[in-house]
């Protein structure tokens, strides 16, 4: 009989292991607050029956009367005397242990349902004793289907059908009691010693309990460890990717040949009017009516001369054909000036390979110049120097498109005087910017000097001098930069809303391949843009312009190249920012925070303290090249943004003019200004910078804060107190007004400076401080003066003091005389304004005297 307790014991753990794994799957396993509720509710229903409460249903459950009816499971309707013999029926061995915890006296077993046990048939959905005893886990104690009335309402509201694993009917939920619900497995011997099977059950119940918190903690524990192992797989896939790339990147480098080169990338900068558009339209030299000279070829934002074209350009100075052409060609970018050139950047450094700095030699560097030469400075890019409009200097003899030496040694000696002047002056002046400059073809250190073209945008002059140098300069001292690298290197240059193709970007490609359906990644305002290139577009030959198509679409484009990409969501795209290509072995991520990393790092520029003016720029170079040129000028920036300025920047900058007037502006850098935000501005008192040029903006807004912190210097003058030490030497008026000659022993006097004596008991050790009144006029030798400093004084300086209305009027010789010290009486208020509003005009001697007049003064 043991062993067949102890088989059936096992074999219903298992199977109770099963039914919590499922419960637990299905979301209806009991947590172990809740089998609290449901013991708690249970010892209430004891409390009542204790009581001596009857309750019909459990009577009748606990008379064991055998019901000839067949037993019915689930019928939520029939509750009643009826009722009881059905659920009397429900276990396939009745119990006739009493439902209440304390031990009662041995009922004798009842013979008929004993008998039955004997008598189940076998094909009857048969259940063996474990199933049953999980079946009473499901249900309630047996007879539990009648409830009391106080809780039958919850009762009914926690029933659910359970479904029966040997595919019964469902059976009704009643009170499970916390320690019955798991029970121990076989009620054979239900007459024997029910102490001992109680204890049993409990002991049963905690470690049932103590199974389920392990299982909660392991359930915790296992998906702590998932959520790690997603992490490391995800850190693996980021790894895995980046040494993809990094694999692919030195491949690329290591295919790379002297052979292979790809066309330099060519931006023309300099001042406003030196003539950089004139220049460039000469070296492209384009005629509508003749087609497109040369094959020269025109691109989204650049020019393209293939080496023919160049060939064809520097005939003049490749007479014996001893000239070597390496280079496929020359893509110059298309807009002159310093933007185009801030744009062309990656990662810091400039795509630009090469840059032409157009100087008017009749007015040398201007403030634009120098601007330029900062920028190609700070991008490393090597630059010569175009020396324009010599055909402007007093009797020039032109010689159309000719080179520049034999132009020059045909003109008169005068004229070569004249020009000799220029560039010498021209010289010195990149000489105080710290560069050595000298005439190409006197330049034989090209790493040292940079080189002067002079040049004519009108007569052509010096054109094919300047592009032989730019050939010779990529060609000898660029092969490692030029050499064609297969992965993509591509820089966006405009944002543009084109009729009938919606937001495209103008990007120039300067290594790798470009597909249309590529998947690119770009810098967005709002975070990084991912999307689909649908179209890549280059404008038609000007010769085909009866051709009704504006663009011609293009499978693929190979660097190096201007062209306009069309694809969705590119409305907040930033110019100046890189485009990335999303490859089959990339992790999409990783690209995205490598392409936000140049935006993320100009936020990092932002003060932390919220305090400074509001940047607005039109590209991500410009806003650059402007945190930049802010950083060294020590003004601290709180926002920045890029495009046009709308209503809610003027909002975010509202937000210093409490805590900064000075720094409640906004500085708009290359963009335009929407007319209800000027008119906001206006209304609020926001100060509105706007400029091309980051010098004008830089003057414009140091001249607006010189202005406020004057203003605020005036409003605070009243209530700041210089200091100063005087020794009385005469006394010319005793009362009312009190004129004094003093001597100045610390300090500066000035008009409007509160004066007092401090006298201290000789008994009592106390300190009292006579206010004498304000400084109304000072003197000296009878000229009246406004501030007389310490060296001034020389003989002695004549003191008016006039005394408030409110205050009493003092007299020399009763109230202080010749051997007092009289002070400005400085105040703690009075110390603060002249930190926070004089600071620069106050000496170091001034500030020690005000530490030593503190303690006198009985100032914290």
């Amino acid at each position: 009989m043991n062993l067949v307790v102890c088989g059936f014991k096992s074999i219903c753990s298992d199977f109770l292991q099963a039914k919590r794994e499922q419960a637990k799957r299905e979301g209806t396993l009991l947590t172990k607050k809740q089998k609290e509720d449901k013991a708690a509710a249970e010892l209430r229903k004891q409390a009542l029956l204790k009581s001596g409460v009857q309750i019909e249903g459990l009577q009748a459950s606990s008379s064991g009367a055998p019901a000839t009816k067949k037993v019915v499971y689930g019928n939520r309707k029939k509750k009643g005397p009826g009722g009881a013999g059905t659920s009397a029926q429900a276990s396939p061995v009745p119990s006739s242990r009493p439902l209440s915890p304390e031990p009662a006296p041995e009922p004798t077993p009842a013979p008929t349902p004993a008998a039955k046990v004997e008598k189940l048939p076998a094909n009857d959905d048969v259940k063996s004793d474990w199933d049953a005893s999980s079946d009473d886990e499901a249900k309630a104690a047996a007879g539990a289907d009648v409830k009391d009335s106080w809780d039958a309402s919850s009762g009914d509201e926690d029933e659910k059908p359970v479904q029966n694993t040997n595919g019964s009917t469902p059976l009704k939920q009643a009170f499970i009691e916390p320690k019955l619900a798991a029970k121990a497995p076989v009620k054979v011997a239900l007459t024997k010693k029910e102490e001992s099977s109680s204890a049993e059950s409990e002991d049963d119940s905690d470690e049932d309990s103590s199974d389920e918190d392990s299982e909660e903690d392991s359930e915790e524990d296992s998906s702590d460890e998932e959520l790690t192992n997603a992490q490391k797989m995800a850190a693996q896939k980021k790894a895995e990717a980046a040494e993809r790339r990094a694999k692919a990147h030195e491949a690329a480098l290591a295919a790379r040949s002297k052979d292979d080169l790809r066309s330099p990338i060519c931006c023309i900068l300099g001042h406003v009017d030196t003539g950089k558009t004139k220049l460039l339209d000469k070296i492209r030299q384009t005629n509508v009516q003749e087609g497109e000279a040369g094959g020269i070829t025109q691109q989204i934002g650049a020019t393209f001369f293939p080496v023919d074209a160049i060939k064809t350009k520097t005939t003049v100075l490749n007479k014996d054909g001893t000239q070597e052409y390496k280079i496929p060609g020359l893509l110059v970018i298309d807009t002159p000036g310093h933007e185009s050139f801030t744009n062309l950047r990656s990662r810091g450094s400039s795509l630009c390979n090469i840059a032409i700095l157009v100087v008017d030699i009749m007015h040398g560097l201007e403030p634009q110049t120098l601007e330029s030469l900062r920028l190609l400075r700070d991008r490393k890019t090597p630059f010569i120097v175009a020396l324009n409009k010599i055909d402007r200097m007093y009797g020039w003899e032109a010689t159309p498109d000719g080179a520049f030496q034999e132009s020059l040694a045909k003109q008169k000696r005068s004229v070569q005087r004249e020009f000799e002047d220029r560039v010498e002056k021209t010289i010195v002046a990149f000489a105080e910017q710290g560069l050595n400059a000298i005439l190409y073809y006197e330049n034989k250190n090209l790493g040292r000097n940079v080189s002067l073209v002079p040049t004519s945008a009108i007569t052509g002059e010096g054109v094919p001098d300047m592009i032989m140098l730019l050939v010779n300069l990529t060609q000898q001292r660029m092969n490692d930069r030029l050499m064609y690298l297969s992965e993509l290197e591509c820089t966006v240059l405009e944002v543009k809303v084109i009729e009938g193709l919606g937001t495209t970007i103008d990007v120039v490609l300067s290594n790798g391949i470009l597909r249309e359906g590529d998947k690119i990644v770009v810098c967005g305002l709002n975070g990084p843009i991912v999307t689909q290139v649908r179209a890549l577009l280059t404008p038609q030959p000007l010769r085909e312009l009866r051709i009704k198509s504006v663009y011609v679409h293009h499978k693929e484009v190979k660097a190096a190249l201007g062209v306009k990409i069309t694809a969705p969501d590119l409305e907040k795209a930033i110019a100046g920012s890189r485009l990335l290509v999303v490859g089959p072995d990339d992790d999409e991520d990783d690209l995205r925070d490598e392409i936000m990393s140049d935006l993320t790092s100009l936020l990092n520029s932002i003060d932390k303290s919220g305090r400074g003016v509001c940047v607005q720029a039109s590209t991500l170079g410009s806003l650059e090249a402007l945190l930049d040129f802010l950083k060294s000028s020590k003004i601290p920036v709180s926002g920045i943004n890029i495009g046009p300025v709308h209503k809610k920047d003027i909002m975010r900058s509202a937000t210093m003019l409490e805590k900064a007037k000075e720094l409640a502006c906004i500085l708009c850098f290359d963009v335009t200004v929407d007319k209800d935000a000027e008119k906001m501005a206006e209304e609020m008192g926001i100060r509105l910078f706007k400029a091309d040029i980051i010098y004008h903006l830089f003057d414009a807004f140091t001249a607006y804060n010189a202005e406020i912190v004057e203003a605020k210097r005036k409003d605070a003058a009243p209530s700041a107190v210089w200091p100063c030490r005087l020794k009385i030497i005469a006394a010319f008026c005793k009362r009312d007004p009190i004129i004094l000659g003093v001597d100045i022993l610390d300090g500066t006097l000035r008009v409007g400076t509160p004066l007092c004596v401090v006298k201290v008991d000789s008994t009592t050790h106390k300190k009292e401080i006579i206010d004498l009144g304000k400084i109304s006029s000072l003197e000296i030798n009878h000229k009246t003066q406004d501030i007389v400093k310490k060296s001034q004084a020389g003989g002695g300086v004549a003191v008016k003091i006039e005394h408030a209305v409110y205050q009493s009027a003092k007299m020399f010789g009763r109230h202080f005389d010749d051997k007092d010290e009289v002070l400005s009486h400085v105040t703690r208020t009075s110390i603060d304004v002249l930190k926070s509003s004089f600071k620069d005009d106050v000496t170091k001697e001034e500030w020690v005297l005000i530490r030593n007049l503190k303690p006198l003064l009985n100032i914290q």
